[in-house]
């Protein structure tokens, strides 16, 4: 059992981590490089496929972490899963502020656009790091400790 809960969790960080990484290093700079209209367009389309997924795998890799850390494992499983699920609490606070903003209709004006998608960038950023970290502490528990 313990295992399997590691495999997913490790699965669920690499997931979550790989897709946020792609949306900070390649998604969000090319639709920063459109006009805002079709930048907040293509955010809309984007948002809507991509929230369900990125929700669900942190989620997953926090409570598989976090179980695989209480059936036996390392402290680590636990650290590392609730370094990715922390992903979903600062989003729902910190970035959800903005989404709003960027899925309200009429759209924002072309500046205020503008300057939205250069904070939803600095923010997700940090949604990237987190995955990262928690995904690099993930991997040590399974590499160093074995379980």
């Amino acid at each position: 059992m313990r295992l399997a809960l590691q495999a997913v969790a490790l699965l669920s960080a690499a997931l979550f981590t790989g897709g946020a990484l792609y949306v900070s290093l390649v998604e969000h700079p090319a639709r920063t490089a459109l006009e805002p209209g079709a930048a907040i367009r293509q955010f809309r389309s984007s948002y809507r496929r991509a929230a369900p997924w990125q929700a669900a795998t942190a989620i997953l890799a926090a409570v598989c972490g976090i179980l695989a850390s209480l059936a036996g494992g390392s402290w680590l499983w636990g650290i590392g899963g609730l370094m990715v699920g922390v992903a979903v609490p600062f989003t729902l606070i910190v970035i959800m502020p903005t989404n709003k903003r960027l899925l309200t209709s009429p759209p924002p004006s072309d500046e205020q656009c503008r300057e939205l998608f250069a904070r939803w960038g600095r923010l997700h950023g940090v949604r990237s790091l987190c995955g990262s970290a928690g995904l690099f502490v993930l991997l040590g528990a399974a590499l160093v400790h074995r379980g």
